[in-house]
C-alpha cells in the first residue's frame, strides 16, 4: 500500500475518534449538569469516570472476544466515546480543589475511591459482558478462524 493509503486511514481513524469524542463529551456534559458538585463533592465526575470503566470492560469484550468489528469500531468507541466521556484531568483538579479547601480527608478519599472503583467497574464489565455474549472465533480478513481461538 502506498502513502495515500496511510493517509486516508489514518483521516478515518481521527475523524471516527473526533466524532465519538463529540458525542462522549456531550455526555459527559449532560451528567456534569444533572449532577452538578453539591456540598464540596464531585459526584458527576465520579459517575462519569466508574461507568466509563465498566463500559470499557464491556467494550474490550465485544471488540476482542465475542464479535469481529469494523477496524473503526475500537477508535470510535473506545477512544472516541468513552475517551471523551471520561475525565482524568477533571478528576485531578477536583482532588487539587479539595485539598486547597483543606477537605483532605473528603480528596483522599476521591482520589483513591475513584481508582478503586474503576478498577471494580472494569472488571465487572468484563466478567457481565462475557456472561452476556458467547466467544467467538474471530475471523481473520480471508474468512479463516484466528485471533483469540
Amino acid at each position: 500500500m502506498g502513502g495515500g493509503g496511510w493517509a486516508r486511514r489514518d483521516a478515518a481513524v481521527i475523524g471516527m475518534i473526533a466524532a465519538g469524542g463529540m458525542i462522549g463529551a456531550a455526555a459527559r456534559h449532560a451528567v456534569a449538569l444533572a449532577l452538578p458538585t453539591r456540598d464540596g463533592f464531585p459526584w458527576g465526575t465520579l459517575l462519569v469516570n466508574v461507568s466509563g470503566c465498566l463500559l470499557i470492560g464491556v467494550l474490550m469484550v465485544v471488540i476482542l472476544e465475542a464479535t469481529a468489528p469494523h477496524p473503526l469500531a475500537r477508535p470510535f468507541l473506545g477512544v472516541g466515546v468513552l475517551g471523551g466521556y471520561t475525565t482524568f484531568s477533571t478528576y485531578a483538579v477536583e482532588v487539587h480543589a479539595l485539598l486547597l479547601d483543606h477537605r483532605v480527608g473528603t480528596a483522599v478519599a476521591y482520589l483513591l475511591g475513584t481508582v478503586l472503583a474503576a478498577l471494580v467497574a472494569v472488571q465487572l464489565g468484563v466478567v457481565s459482558a462475557r456472561a452476556l455474549v458467547a466467544p467467538r472465533r474471530r475471523m481473520d480478513p480471508s474468512g479463516t478462524p484466528g485471533g483469540n481461538g
